[in-house]
């Protein structure tokens, strides 16, 4: 199994933790990293991963990508970048396919799971937000499969030039950052598969929408139980407080049994990363929960973000929220 992701020094204790859920739950892969800082690469490269290759984003960046880097803040660069980067992986090294995953998944059980459900002759592969919300796309950048083949490479391709093009915070004509223009990837392109497992993308945005057996392998959906592959911790905000890691979800409550199936967990896996990686040994864990102005500010954002005036301001305000916020020291 080939993946990819990208990340950079604010976001490497995830992407490692991410690396190490794979080596948990999956026998056979291979993981290519895009640095985006030289602190990152040159951690990365010192650490002597196993089936790791490591580039820097010096290495790879294109003329035309450079110039938009001024125009666009630090995380819709590394959206723009995306589609980019899976296509250099795929042309570099010659893969057959490669999956994209974000950087703050952790893996429950193995992602073969994921590709047993569909067959071989298959270009592309999404994955579903699995809620209500349309702004942000019906389906999620978190896991994206592309074959090697002609609708593959015809599809990676206009989804980087779309990139190129237009990739902002903000949700604009019909467009959200990378991840609107994949409602298209259906509709424009041959042998796309839609991948059905309610487990895969479990996120803040849609756990509380499921029960869960009593360990949490399972999520039950409909009166029908899918395997947990995978959780994605987006919107969570990892800090240090003295001896103690901290984990809070910053736009939803988790429930005792999120808590103690998703969120202990990765917080468990994240001390072993600064243990193993960074030499850090904390000695207690912690899932914060949300104070009342942050729940009053949940709240009124999902009650504007149909204005344009309020998408606008909050994406101005709030943009240190992709700009990376996580204060741990490494």
């Amino acid at each position: 199994m080939n993946f990819c992701t990208l990340f950079d020094s604010y976001y490497m204790h995830k992407g490692l933790a991410l690396y190490r859920s794979l080596l948990k739950n999956c026998l056979d892969f291979h993981l290519y990293i895009m640095a985006f800082d030289f602190p990152c690469y040159e951690k990365l490269k010192n650490l002597g991963l196993n089936n790791v290759t490591i580039r820097y984003i010096c290495d790879f960046e294109t003329e035309e990508l450079i110039s938009l880097k001024d125009q666009r803040t630090k995380a819709e660069y590394c959206w723009t970048c995306g589609p980019a980067i899976i296509e250099y992986f795929i042309e570099t090294f010659s893969l057959n396919n490669c999956t994209y995953l974000d950087a703050d998944l952790m893996f429950m059980a193995s992602p073969q799971i994921i590709f047993d459900e569909f067959d071989k002759s298959v270009s592309i592969a999404i994955s579903e937000h699995f809620h209500n919300e349309t702004i942000g796309g019906k389906y999620c950048v978190q896991f994206m499969y592309f074959r090697n083949d002609i609708e593959g490479r015809k599809c990676l391709k206009w989804w980087k030039e779309r990139c190129i093009e237009w990739c902002y915070a903000r949700y604009e004509d019909g467009k959200y950052g990378d991840q609107k223009y994949l409602d298209s990837f259906p509709l424009l392109f041959e042998n796309v598969y839609i991948i059905k497992n309610r487990g895969v993308g479990i996120a803040p945005w849609n756990m509380n929408f499921y029960t869960y057996d009593i360990k949490g392998e399972n999520v039950i959906f409909n009166n029908r139980k899918y395997p947990c592959v995978f959780f994605h911790f987006h919107g969570t905000r990892v800090t240090c407080n003295s001896n103690e890691l901290l984990l809070k979800a910053i736009t939803y409550d988790v429930s005792p049994k999120i808590e103690r199936c998703f969120f202990l967990p990765y917080l468990d896996l994240l001390l072993e990363v600064y243990r193993i990686y960074f030499n850090v040994n904390l000695s207690s864990v912690k899932v914060e929960k949300r104070m009342f102005w942050e729940r009053f500010y949940s709240f009124i954002k999902r009650k504007c973000k149909h204005s344009k005036v309020m998408q606008f301001l909050y994406y101005k305000v709030f943009k240190i929220r992709y700009d990376g916020y996580e204060s741990i020291s490494k």
